[in-house]
């Protein structure tokens, strides 16, 4: 009984922690959608063009509240794919918080930013430049309104509120089934799926990070600090631990092709960047 109860409370903290970027998401989706002008579209237009700067500061803020964010605004057309891969790449989840919590760890923590928001930036703007034409398809505000009776309300925080509730719980029952399982199986089996000292090290971790629960950035953080992981596998592990921000894409942007393309561009990036620090 005591199993359950521990997943229910880490589940129920977990998914409220996501409730206030949720709804700020939804409620400026809402906002632009009802208030769109031509000044506003001429204002996100030169933001996004800076999208891949900001979206790789802000992701790399602890917690994986601003890729959940992230993936809304995307699905409703408000930034590029380069700045959404950005936040992804950036976002560390739990990782910098447990840093913090082993002194001594600073020279760590400052470089795992650092690399990532280069690493960030970098595949962000290549991304809107080269690849945006060839994996984005176009978006619209309403796109997130389909048959949702949104619109039968008149405001802004009553279709915001209805839009945060519907996404919370899809993320609280998610979130329920992966803890339930990780639980199950215990960490140290995806320890052992890690081949400590291999080239391919960072391929295996970056499919480790694709875990969406915060679990999968303190395991490859624990196993950095034990030093079973490479400073190049965290680093790969954890551009793609984008938290529960992944599994809202898949929630909110309709185009299921489209995100499994993006899926595999996070990990192609994440794995060869570890490479190539693996390699240096």
């Amino acid at each position: 009984m005591e199993f359950i109860t521990d997943i229910l409370l880490d589940t129920t903290l977990d998914s409220l922690r996501m409730l206030p970027f949720l709804f700020v998401a939804f409620l400026l989706l809402e906002a632009l959608e009802h208030y769109s002008t031509a000044f506003i579209n001429n204002t996100l237009a030169k933001i996004n063009k800076a999208g891949p700067l900001v979206g790789a500061l802000f992701g790399c803020i602890p917690q994986c509240g601003f890729s959940v964010m992230a993936s809304n605004l995307y699905a409703g057309g408000v930034i590029s794919l380069g700045t959404l891969l950005s936040v992804f790449l950036a976002t560390s989840d739990e990782a910098i918080l447990v840093l913090i919590g082993h002194p001594g760890n600073g020279s760590s923590i400052l470089a795992l930013i650092v690399t990532k928001i280069i690493i960030a930036i970098i595949a962000g703007y290549i991304a809107d430049f080269f690849l945006k034409g060839r994996i984005s398809t176009k978006k619209d505000i309403g796109n997130l309104c389909t048959h949702c009776g949104c619109h039968d309300h008149h405001g802004l925080l009553r279709p915001a509120l209805n839009h945060t509730l519907k996404l919370f719980a899809y993320i609280f029952v998610f979130s329920g089934i992966l803890n339930f399982l990780i639980a199950l199986l215990g960490l140290n089996t995806l320890s052992a799926f890690l081949l400590e000292g291999s080239l391919i090290q960072p391929f295996l971790a970056a499919l480790i990070g694709f875990i969406p629960n915060c679990g999968a950035s303190v395991l490859l953080t624990e196993l950095y600090l034990n030093g079973a992981l490479s400073f190049a596998s965290v680093v790969a592990g954890l551009c793609t631990n984008a938290g529960i921000g992944l599994v809202v894409l898949f929630r909110v942007n309709k185009d299921q092709r489209e995100n499994l393309k993006i899926t595999g561009l996070l990990y192609l990036i994440a794995a060869i960047a570890g490479l190539i620090l693996q390699l240096g």
